[in-house]
């Protein structure tokens, strides 16, 4: 059975840094994509961040691009998600994702696996 766990969610203020992780068992994921992905009360889904194959490959939603980084640990079959200077706006509940494809993947339908989410919560 593949579970996707989330940690380091939390409560800050605007300006502030956070780092979320995610740990996948039950599978592999070094050569697959892994994703982040975030949601916001009312709202859809929104794309944050991919990476796949090796650490070089990454792609960044226009929103967080140049403040959210994104990076792996293949020898922990973790993920992790790098915040900094962050908004009231990037207040949501943030999902890892990994897919079964080993390329770049924007849309929630191309994930097969997903976590529990992690509550962020920004403060002006």
């Amino acid at each position: 059975q593949v579970r996707l766990v989330e940690s380091g969610g939390g409560s800050v203020q605007a300006g502030d840094s956070l780092r979320l992780s995610c740990a996948a068992s039950g599978r592999t994921f070094s050569t697959n994509t892994m994703g982040w992905f975030r949601q916001a009360p009312g709202k859809e889904r929104e794309f944050v961040a991919c990476a796949w194959w090796v650490a070089d490959n990454t792609y960044y939603g226009d929103s967080v691009e140049g403040r959210f980084t994104i990076s792996r640990n293949n020898a922990k079959n973790a993920v992790y998600l790098q915040m900094n200077n962050l908004k009231p706006e990037d207040t949501a509940i943030y999902y890892c994702a990994a897919s079964v494809l080993s390329q770049k993947v924007r849309g929630h339908g191309g994930y097969d696996y997903w976590g529990q989410g992690t509550q962020v919560t920004v403060s002006s």
